[in-house]
């Protein structure tokens, strides 16, 4: 007998905005950039994903992409850790993390360990 299972992810909403971004003088990169339009942005892309659950928004504000050594980014880890989130979406990759190979040993091998 054949039984339809829907998974339901449990999502940490990241968002980042390093001090630098801050810093620029133009109007329209600030606005791109911003943390409430990343979450706008994300809040509508999942507004019509049934099968993705936010559990969690977590805001590194004035935190440098360039190391992962961020509070929020290293409470999200806990709570992956714990089980709690088993999904992790990004307005875009540049603010999960600016060093490619740093960021691909999370998305490629961590967060797979996890079930992430």
């Amino acid at each position: 007998m054949y039984q339809n299972i829907n998974k339901i992810y449990h999502a940490a909403i990241y968002v980042r905005l390093s001090k630098e971004d801050g810093d620029i003088s133009s109007s329209a990169k600030l606005e791109s950039n911003s943390i409430s339009n990343q979450k706008a942005l994300i809040l509508d892309f999942l507004k019509d994903k049934k099968d993705i659950e936010v559990v969690s928004v977590r805001v590194d504000d004035g935190y440098s992409g360039s190391n992962f050594e961020r509070p929020a980014f290293q409470a999200m880890l806990e709570d992956i850790r714990r089980g709690i989130v088993d999904c992790v979406v990004v307005k875009d990759l540049s603010r999960f993390g600016r060093e490619y190979i740093d960021s691909g040993k999370y998305i490629e091998r961590l967060f797979p360990a996890l079930g992430v």
